[in-house]
């Protein structure tokens, strides 16, 4: 974790990998399981049989690829677990904007206030376009956009040391709204444009899809 202040945060994307230990530990069965697989937005919302965090595409996956198809409430639950919790808004958007390292070395300055997650420009993230990254695996055989994710820190280290706070997934942080949570940062469905601190999103809070993952934070004494 990145210790911001009074708070510390995942330096990547909760990965399959993690949240396996997490469902194994606890018999933990998501929404997207109990009702057949998660969703993606072709003509219109679409539910996908066996799309779950497990096999976000229905297929055996890399296990460091971001964790989705989960809940804010599945997600929370993981944190907690890990004696953690999901960031709140204003902390998701410090961290991922605003500089507080004094030693982030040449990309950075303390104290600066970035356009992107990625600095000046969002070049290095993982989007639908602008930001000349690649992931090494394509989905794009089963999505009508969009490759799909990168496996979680491999993407252009950012603001804070973070990795993929732009792009690659949107990221459940709790907001102040019951019914429906922000998701912060973009994801690679999008052009750079999500990515940006002035863009927020919501979504409903039991929204299980392809390209919503999430991180997790704690408060530090």
């Amino acid at each position: 974790m990145q210790v911001i202040e009074s708070f510390a945060i995942d330096r990547t994307e909760v990965s399959i990998a993690e949240f396996q230990r997490f469902a194994k530990a606890t018999g933990f069965v998501s929404q997207a399981e109990h009702s057949g697989g998660g969703e993606v937005y072709g003509w219109g919302w679409e539910q996908k049989p066996g799309w779950t965090w497990q096999r976000p595409f229905g297929v055996e996956s890399d296990l460091r690829l971001p964790a989705v198809h989960l809940t804010f409430d599945e997600a929370t639950a993981y944190c907690e677990w890990r004696g953690a919790r999901l960031p709140t808004e204003t902390e998701w958007w410090q961290a991922a904007y605003l500089e507080h390292r004094s030693d982030s070395g040449p990309d950075f300055v303390q104290g600066q206030n970035y356009p992107y997650p990625t600095g000046n420009s969002p070049l290095g993230a993982n989007c639908l376009s602008e930001c000349g990254f690649t992931p090494p695996v394509s989905f794009r055989h089963v999505l009508d956009r969009g490759v799909g994710p990168a496996p979680v820190g491999t993407t252009r280290q950012g603001v804070n040391g973070l990795y993929d706070m732009g792009a690659n997934v949107w990221e459940w942080v709790n907001s102040d709204s019951l019914d429906s949570k922000v998701t912060a940062g973009g994801s690679w469905w999008y052009e750079a444009f999500r990515m940006h601190r002035d863009d927020r999103a919501v979504k409903p809070r039991n929204t299980a899809v392809v390209y919503i993952g999430f991180r997790c934070a704690k408060d530090v004494r």
